[in-house]
């Protein structure tokens, strides 16, 4: 029960958060904001690093850098390019292949063989938040200078952002299968690990941007930080520890849902057909959890 409930946790935690993110993309690069938000992040979280224990856990130590820097550090750089150049609703839609792929990588690489009931709520969940995504698509969303030919470029972005995701959660899942470390400590180790990365990709320097803001988006970027980073990462980590891979990502997948409650803000409409495939999709996780 527990993993169901932080993963619910973590894709309102982290919806909350990409409204944010979103808004900063259209003014800075997207490496300096996953590179600053992963930093500030890492300083919060720094006395997790007490519990690393002993020798024997360096091991799952090199793991989890490697999680951090494909899932966190690659994965949300594409994620948040993404959000930059086709929009909040298009990037969502592409990553309702998550769950999907989540659920094979974790039959195939770590023999996790989910029931055929949890497969068919999968499938239901991933088409429903495809669907109710779909119905969005005709709002302007994103940089309308990439069409055309540019789609297969554009759409690398959140393609490559939901294999990187899924990749740096299946390392997370075999720690948590082969070891005894916590949540709190893996969430810091794959920070440190999205640090490294970033800041090497960057030759050493930092753009620190949030100097350059007023005062009032500066707290809304920390509560960001702290939301989409540090809790919903947690959040995440203890849903890889509890749950099977590929339910897990089912329900961290459920962002899509979550965002109805800003339709206000993004002047979007809640037809009777997204009330009837968000009630379909609620169905297929009924399946998956039951």
């Amino acid at each position: 029960m527990i993993g169901i409930l932080c993963a619910f946790g973590a894709a309102t935690s982290w919806t909350y958060a990409c409204f944010i993110w979103r808004s900063q993309t259209k003014k800075y690069n997207s490496i300096d904001i996953n590179l600053t938000k992963n930093l500030i992040a890492f300083f919060i979280f720094i006395p997790a690093f007490s519990y690393l224990s002993s020798l024997a856990e360096l091991k799952y130590f090199f793991i989890l850098l490697i999680s951090g820097i494909i899932g966190i550090g690659l994965g949300d750089t594409f994620y948040l390019k993404s959000l930059q150049t086709i929009g909040t609703r298009k990037t969502l839609s592409v990553e309702t292949l998550s769950p999907l792929m989540a659920a094979l990588s974790g039959e195939i690489f770590i023999n996790e063989n989910l029931t055929t009931k949890s497969w068919i709520g999968i499938v239901i969940a991933s088409i429903s938040l495809f669907i109710i995504l779909k119905k969005g698509s005709d709002l302007k969303d994103g940089n309308p200078s990439y069409s055309g030919k540019n789609k297969f470029k554009i759409f690398a972005f959140p393609l490559l952002s939901v294999l990187c995701a899924v990749i740096g959660g299946l390392f997370s899942r075999i720690v948590f299968l082969q070891s005894n470390l916590s949540p709190f400590l893996t969430t810091e180790i794959r920070l440190l690990g999205a640090i490294i990365f970033l800041i090497t990709l960057k030759r050493f320097k930092i753009n620190f941007f949030l100097k350059n803001i007023e005062k009032k988006e500066q707290k809304k970027f920390l509560l960001s930080i702290f939301l989409g980073t540090n809790t919903g990462i947690l959040l995440q980590q203890i849903v890889f520890k509890t749950l099977p891979i590929g339910i897990g990502w089912a329900l961290l997948s459920t962002s899509p849902v979550i965002s109805l409650f800003f339709a206000r803000n993004e002047e979007r409409e809640i037809t009777k057909k997204i009330i009837f495939f968000t009630c379909f999709l609620f169905f297929g996780l009924t399946l998956i959890i039951l």
